[in-house]
């Protein structure tokens, strides 16, 4: 029994994405993705250095975990930093 049109999901949907789409909010995307993609660069170049303590030890019991989220984080680093500078 309402009286709403049925074009008024199609209007709201075709007004979120003209917010999406707009100048301003990927400007904003661009201003936050360049730090951490300098973040994720240098990240992913430090975090190698971490690995020689642990191997040179061996890997026993809990290191084994921590050189997996080594591992693990300097993928991600490596992933979030690959457009840095280019």
């Amino acid at each position: 029994m309402s009286n709403s049109s049925p074009s008024v999901p199609h209007e709201r949907a075709s007004r979120i994405r003209e917010v999406v789409q707009s100048e301003s909010l990927q400007h904003g995307a661009r201003l936050v993705a360049a730090p951490l993609r300098f973040v994720g660069f240098w990240a992913a170049v430090a975090l190698p250095f971490l690995y020689v303590p642990l191997l040179f030890g061996g890997l026993e019991g809990s290191e084994t975990l921590a050189f997996g989220v080594l591992l693990a984080a300097n993928a991600l680093a490596l992933v979030v930093g690959h457009g840095h500078a280019q």
